[in-house]
């Protein structure tokens, strides 16, 4: 969970997934807080993070990739 929040570190148990429109989301029991909806990419299952941050070149490369691609498909 984000650094700041109260149960940030800790292992909460969980109870069920929704899929809502941001996403998957899990509630869990949160203690003194009583159960909780945490957005699953907030959690250990959620996806793992890049390896390196999205940078300028990382677009630009991306975008000639995708340049080069999308001629061979029109038409």
């Amino acid at each position: 969970m984000h650094p700041f929040h109260p149960l940030s570190g800790q292992r909460l148990r969980v109870l069920f997934e929704r899929k809502l429109a941001s996403g998957v989301a899990v509630s869990c029991e949160g203690g003194p807080l009583g159960s909780l909806m945490v957005p699953l990419a907030w959690t250990d299952r959620g996806p793992a993070t890049a390896a390196a941050p999205l940078t300028y070149e990382v677009l630009t490369d991306l975008a000639g990739v995708i340049s080069a691609i999308i001629p061979r498909h029109e038409g």
